[in-house]
């Protein structure tokens, strides 16, 4: 994928035209009339998606591609596959088309996840010139890191090798890697994290990555990684199951955003954890009605072993609040009630902090990375409350399902400025630039965020 944005030094390469439909009649009044005439007869139109190739000289072609009537950058995500194995240079795009956008939209649509299958498919390269090729690269490394780990099975990418993923990404960038497993996770006062993954072969961790001077701003990302959800004792059916290995969803946005902070170098103090778990079925998984002990202290009263998520981040964010950050973000594949509020491409996050959510707004917006801000509120505090334990981890009325999830993980944050990101991480649907399959939302906003806030 990376390698399909060319850079400057390139020569020899076939022009591309990225057209409208009302820049295309421009077009054609200033060429030749015998190129006009094989444009009109191949019907080429300029809707998004099109692509005609025209001979000009030296066994060398003008390609023109179609933008459709109202393009943004993202659009042209579709072209890589079309476009067949050649290099080309982008000669004309409509000016309002960000450069940098235009570059992390094409190496967007150069991304398969064919990993697993003999079959590869051939992208077109391309230069643009004017892109800034170091951000660029930067961030499509990121959601592809994102996707792949997303993507892949989880007879493949099990506790083990999830935690071998985080010690490779550490070793890459000089971060230190250590893990609490099995047993020690009881011995270290981690007993949501070892209570919800006992019942698996591969046994439960917490793993914990950290990166840069401790003397800088302290940032911790935690992020869900559960690598197969089952159910538990409450089993999905099939339908809901099938798409479960992309539950450690979370753990991958939340180490694509670790992974460009290092890349990036920015000044801050890095801490990440990743509780890993399979929330699988065997004679000692937790029940339903359950009380289980917290790292935090407080007793949690179990309702649904399907929510196991926020008992493993409840842990995790207990941990990290250790440290006293200055700013806490988890990313968790949490409820499906956020993707009932809304749906699958927006990314729904909650904060108590005015000015973060402004600041991560903003960044949002320029990175195309949607997100939405969901209300933390205190009325629906008290359906979490149980008859025999502290707290009752999920709601007593069927209603605001993420709202509630929200507000049990925010009684693990103490008065910590923090972030949580209940996304989805995943297309369900192609469209430019997000093929089905895992996708990364969020880390770019929050990325941008602290490199905003930080940077020197």
């Amino acid at each position: 994928m990376l390698n399909c944005l060319l850079d400057n030094t390139e020569t020899g390469l076939d022009p591309l035209y990225l057209l409208t439909p009302e820049l295309l009649e421009t077009w054609l009044m200033q060429t030749s009339a015998a190129t006009a005439d094989i444009v009109r007869i191949n019907l080429f139109s300029g809707k998004l998606g099109e692509v005609l190739k025209l001979p000009i000289s030296n066994g060398r072609k003008l390609t023109i591609a179609g933008i459709g009537k109202n393009p943004v950058a993202a659009d042209i995500a579709v072209l890589p596959a079309k476009l067949g194995h050649n290099k080309y240079f982008l000669a004309f795009a409509p000016q309002a088309l960000d450069r940098d956008k235009l570059a992390l939209a094409w190496l967007k649509g150069c991304y398969r996840f064919e990993n697993l299958q003999n079959k590869k498919t051939e992208f077109a390269k391309l230069q643009i010139i004017g892109a800034d090729r170091e951000q660029v690269l930067l961030r499509a490394g990121a959601v592809t890191y994102a996707r792949d780990l997303i993507n892949t099975p989880a007879n493949i990418l099990g506790t083990e090798a999830l935690e071998q993923a985080i010690v490779s990404l550490g070793q890459e960038f000089g971060a230190k890697v250590s893990s609490v497993i099995g047993e020690d996770l009881l011995k270290q006062n981690y007993p949501l994290i070892h209570a919800v993954g006992r019942a698996a072969d591969q046994q439960p961790r917490l793993v914990h990555l950290v990166w840069g001077n401790d003397k800088n701003p302290a940032i911790s990302l935690v992020g869900k990684g559960v690598i197969f959800d089952t159910g538990g004792l409450n089993i999905k059916t099939g339908n809901y199951m099938k798409l479960m290995k992309k539950d450690m969803g979370g753990a991958a946005n939340a180490l694509a955003t670790a992974k460009m902070i290092m890349q990036a170098k920015l000044p801050v103090f890095l801490n990440v954890f990743i509780p890993i778990v399979d929330n699988a079925i065997s004679a000692n998984a937790y029940r339903p009605s359950d009380v289980l002990p917290s790292r935090m202290g407080a007793s949690i009263e179990i309702d649904n072993t399907d929510a196991e998520g926020r008992l493993i981040l409840a842990d995790a964010l207990t941990r990290a609040i250790e440290d006293q950050p200055d700013l806490m973000i988890d990313f968790a594949t949490l409820t499906g009630a956020a993707r009932v509020a809304l749906g699958p491409e927006l990314a729904p996050y909650y904060t108590k902090s005015d000015s973060w959510a402004q600041k991560l707004e903003a960044e949002a917006k320029s990175e195309n990375d949607p997100v939405w801000r969901m209300p933390l509120w205190d009325g629906y505090d008290a359906l979490l409350d149980s008859d025999i334990a502290d707290i009752c981890h999920t709601a007593s009325s069927p209603m605001a399902g993420s709202v509630t999830a929200a507000l049990f993980l925010q009684r693990f944050v103490a008065d910590t400025p923090w972030i949580h990101f209940d996304i989805y991480g995943w297309s369900s649907k192609s469209r430019p630039g997000h093929p089905v399959g895992g996708d990364a939302q969020g880390p770019f906003a929050v990325f941008a965020m602290l490199q905003k806030e930080y940077a020197s």
